[in-house]
């Protein structure tokens, strides 16, 4: 079984976060894996701009750490992979959406509430509802 390393990010924006649309009708956070010289904070960052557009960004922390497989094209957990996703924290300003990545359908803000609902893998749901309290603006 493969194992890769992904960084995410949870963008807020006026209380509502990012979540983005692949493989017609797959939610979730914007991530990818870690490339070389990388940390997983610049990944996460590199993937929100890929995956959204959004460029303007504040690292506020970290959320922690979990673990899943990939989503596979039938949308069922692909058991050749498992991901070790790390998760942080961003602040933008920035309202529009213009994914450069082709394969993002569409991105969209929507209330943390709503997330925890639109996210395709359980796994990111679960971990998603316990940070809930972490990710409310101050």
């Amino acid at each position: 079984m493969k194992h890769t390393v992904s960084g995410a990010g949870v963008v807020r924006r006026a209380g509502k976060i990012l979540l983005v649309e692949q493989r017609g009708g797959s939610w979730s956070l914007p991530k990818g894996h870690v490339e070389k010289r990388e940390t997983a904070a610049e990944a996460a960052a590199r993937e929100v701009r890929e995956e959204s557009g959004v460029f303007s960004l504040r690292l506020v922390g970290e959320l922690g750490t979990y673990e899943r497989h990939r989503i596979g094209l039938d949308l069922a957990d692909d058991l050749s992979e498992v991901k070790e996703i790390h998760v942080f924290l961003f602040d933008t300003d920035q309202e529009k959406l213009a994914p450069e990545d082709r394969k993002i359908l569409s991105a969209r803000w929507v209330t943390p509430e709503e997330a925890v609902t639109l996210l395709t893998h359980p796994k990111d749901a679960a971990f998603l509802r316990s940070i809930l309290p972490k990710i409310r603006e101050d």
